[in-house]
């Protein structure tokens, strides 16, 4: 659902651009509070994960293919705040490397994939959460109906923001059916993937998925016949475990995706291409502004054989999208530790 540049007019792209600079400024100061010392240098590859995902379009209908938007995932496994910031990174990468998505659009892309996906896949999730059974087989479940609903939602808020700003005299409502009825067939697909991943993660280091945090189900006594929750315990202390061979292993799992798996991904446009194409909002689409990008189009440069071209561009994405995303984790949680080393040293007992 990457927009490009020319779908929606100047001044509405500019607000857009304003929101999606809010929700990041946000999102960063949001994002301390979320990242420790063990979520930090996995937030980086959760970004280059989404970024290796969605290169694999999958198809949906005839002609038509769909591919992860992210926002669902990242926000169960790291937290919202740190969701948008994931999100955000990885379509920064996708427009200046890979002419993915208009460079003036950046914002209408970061707004409606990053900020829209996020809010109403996490608000979702935390719903069903607390109210179904607090087992893992449940917050699967649960991940799977928000990252459903999470993409059609983004949609209905492309098609909101065409409307206000659209360059095309299309009929709004023949843009919404489109919209909504390609991407909920896409939302399923997004759905299984999220559900898979998480349940994955919760397979072997649930401590690590910031939306299982506090889900553990409390003790249960029978008191005169009756049950009723066991007093907490102070918990024992443990020494943290590492996270080396996660991130090991899910920037093994990136790289093969992206450099191998994503050859055989569906060549058809996606949701948002097929419909402009259909009902005419590509009319006055524009050039990328990084089209010469030796990366353009998910292909190296000068490069013939198609196979090692779209491989190699997927590795090199991988590789610079999880660098960068680190190192805005990094200096976010350094930011962190450093309030909280002010806060400390400025505390004093008289």
């Amino acid at each position: 659902m990457h927009v490009p540049d020319g779908f929606i007019n100047a001044p509405v792209s500019a607000v857009a651009g304003v929101v999606a600079a809010g929700a990041v400024a946000v999102s960063l100061r949001g994002a301390r509070r979320e990242l420790d010392e063990r979520t930090a240098p996995l937030a980086g590859l959760v970004a280059a994960f989404v970024f290796a995902v969605q290169m694999l379009n999958f198809p949906v209908a005839a002609g038509t293919s769909g591919h992860l938007l992210g926002g669902a995932l990242a926000a169960i496994l790291v937290g919202p705040y740190t969701g948008v910031l994931c999100i955000a990174v990885v379509l920064l990468m996708q427009g200046i490397l890979f002419a993915d998505g208009g460079l003036t659009a950046l914002g209408v892309n970061i707004s409606v994939m990053g900020v829209v996906t996020v809010v109403v896949a996490y608000g979702l999730f935390r719903g069903l959460t607390s109210v179904l059974p607090r087992t893992r087989r449940s917050t699967t479940a649960a991940a799977f109906v928000a990252a459903l609903v999470s993409v059609p939602a983004a949609a209905v808020a492309f098609t909101l923001l065409y409307a206000i700003g659209g360059t095309t005299d299309v009929p709004l409502g023949k843009v919404l059916t489109a919209m909504v009825g390609v991407h909920v067939l896409i939302g399923i697909g997004e759905a299984a993937i999220t559900a898979l991943t998480v349940g994955a993660v919760l397979a072997v280091r649930p401590d690590l998925v910031h939306g299982s945090r506090g889900l553990a189900a409390p003790l249960k006594l029978r008191v005169d016949g009756e049950l009723v929750d066991a007093p907490a315990a102070a918990p024992a202390p443990a020494a943290p475990r590492s996270t080396r061979k996660v991130w090991a292993a899910g920037l093994v799992a990136a790289l093969l995706l992206a450099g191998f798996v994503s050859f055989y991904a569906s060549a058809d446009p996606d949701g948002l291409e097929k419909v402009a194409a259909d009902q005419g909002i590509d009319e006055k689409v524009e050039e990328h502004g990084a089209a010469d990008s030796p990366l353009a189009d998910y292909g190296v440069k000068d490069v013939e054989n198609a196979r090692i071209s779209g491989g190699l561009a997927g590795v090199i994405g991988v590789g610079v999208t999880v660098v960068v995303g680190s190192g805005v984790f990094w200096a976010v949680r350094r930011r962190r530790t450093r309030e909280a080393s002010g806060t400390t040293t400025g505390t004093r007992s008289d």
